[in-house]
């Protein structure tokens, strides 16, 4: 959309203000709120630097050298992006919301904006004549309103009067005790354009599946952003959450976002993952080698706060290693059925709590670099993955490490996002160690 088709759009829609928006590290979306006659003026909007180093906390992280952003704490340029432009559905006036890109005064790319990450690796699939094609599948849980941290989460009451108890893997009826909720979500959804597909309750009590269907990776992290803050808006105007937390019930499966991904021919569609006689291409075996190689390095990506490994625990629906296999969901990479058309890897190791832009960028990153290093898949896992060791990390300060080690992710990533990014989780992972949870006092109080 042109800066003249977007003043159309505002006159057509009578739009007063303009939520101006920015993903941070940990996805949660910072910017301004400005009129719309301003925006349209042209008068780009600034924000501190220090937002990308800011914790899920609010706190930032020691730098005594200076080196994660200018010591003089300066401002970045937000440049919209015409293309985001939707409504706010839930806005009492006409009001727009558009996803911004960062730069600095000179108009060079702030590093470390996730979404400047992924568009930084998808140049490096167009240098190589290849076009990523991605699908993500949400999890996330609908729970009742819960103002005291130091109570658990419960699943919320439905039209029924009554909790939901039992697990209800794939219920209609289940679904159905919250049909107001959905039907607002869908209606709130298409007002954005957002692309769903299919909804399905999941294994968890009040745990829901939402599927996106496929496209541009930059179009569906855009997507995803929105579609988190939307799903929490319409829950709150229901009286009661939906959290994307990686785990939030301790006898609950935790909540993924797996994302299925194939290569394309920019030219002819092709996909080239499936060779000429249909079956796996050297091209798909080598991806796959290389988020068997990688996918370690990106955990604090794909699992960036200290509860997310509580959700990759053995026989929970959620990997532990990285073993590939066709239609297997206990393997960390899932090869569906289906036709050559259709060839596609699925990613099970990311949870609902990852940030989608750098997620996208890391599982493309790591593929990335097995296909240009022409790495070879380990063979097909038959049977069980569980059967095996753990091969991922099992807690953050240990993924920490492994990341900030990683020659090829800071090449492909970028130095700044790994040093941001270890920096403030490391800072999150030590402000969580102050805390004594309820199982301390209960079990070591007047035990030890």
């Amino acid at each position: 959309m042109t800066q003249m088709s977007l003043v159309d759009w505002f006159e057509e829609h009578r739009i007063t203000e303009v939520e101006c928006l920015v993903p941070d590290i940990t996805g949660i979306p910072r910017g301004k709120i400005m009129p719309a006659q301003k925006f349209l003026q042209g008068s780009a909007p600034r924000l501190p630097e220090a937002i990308f180093i800011q914790s899920v906390t609010g706190e930032y992280p020691e730098d005594p050298q200076d080196t994660l952003t200018d010591p003089a704490i300066i401002d970045i340029r937000l440049i919209p992006d015409a293309k985001t432009v939707r409504l706010v559905p839930w806005a009492h006036e006409p009001t727009a919301q558009i996803i911004h890109d960062c730069q600095y005064a000179d108009g060079t790319p702030v590093p470390m904006a996730p979404r400047q990450v992924l568009q930084h690796v998808l140049k490096l699939y167009e240098a190589k004549g290849w076009k990523p094609v991605l699908a993500p599948e949400l999890e996330f849980y609908l729970v009742g309103r819960n103002t005291d941290p130091d109570y658990p989460l419960a699943p919320p009451v439905g039209r029924s009067g009554r909790q939901e108890t039992g697990r209800q893997a794939y219920s209609i009826d289940a679904v159905n005790e919250f049909d107001p909720l959905f039907e607002e979500m869908y209606d709130f959804c298409d007002m954005q354009n957002l692309d769903l597909d299919t909804l399905i309750h999941e294994e968890g009590a009040a745990q829901v599946e939402i599927n996106f269907l496929h496209g541009d990776p930059l179009d569906l992290a855009d997507q995803v952003f929105l579609f988190k803050r939307t799903v929490r808006e319409v829950a709150l105007r229901h009286n009661i959450y939906a959290t994307f937390m990686s785990k939030p019930m301790g006898n609950e499966p935790g909540s993924a976002m797996h994302v299925h991904q194939s290569i394309v021919d920019p030219a002819t569609g092709a996909n080239l993952f499936a060779g000429a006689d249909g079956k796996a291409s050297p091209l798909f075996r080598a991806y796959i080698g290389g988020l068997q190689k990688y996918i370690p390095a990106v955990m604090p990506i794909f699992a960036p706060n200290v509860n997310s490994y509580r959700r990759l625990t053995r026989f929970s629906n959620a990997p532990i290693n990285l073993q590939w296999g066709y239609d297997n969901r206990t393997c960390g990479l899932r090869v569906p059925f289906g036709e050559a058309a259709s060839m596609r890897v699925e990613n099970r190791v990311p949870g609902a709590d990852a940030n989608p832009y750098l997620a996208f960028a890391a599982t493309l990153a790591c593929g990335y670099l097995g296909m240009v290093e022409r790495l070879e898949a380990t063979p097909e896992q038959v049977g069980s993955a569980y059967s095996g060791d753990y091969t991922l990390p099992r807690e953050l300060s240990q993924a920490l490490d492994v990341m900030d080690s990683s020659t090829a992710m800071r090449e492909v990533l970028g130095e700044k996002l790994v040093d941001v990014l270890v920096a403030v989780k490391r800072l999150e992972y030590e402000t969580y160690l102050r805390v004594i949870s309820s199982w301390e006092r209960e079990h070591l109080l007047l035990n030890v």
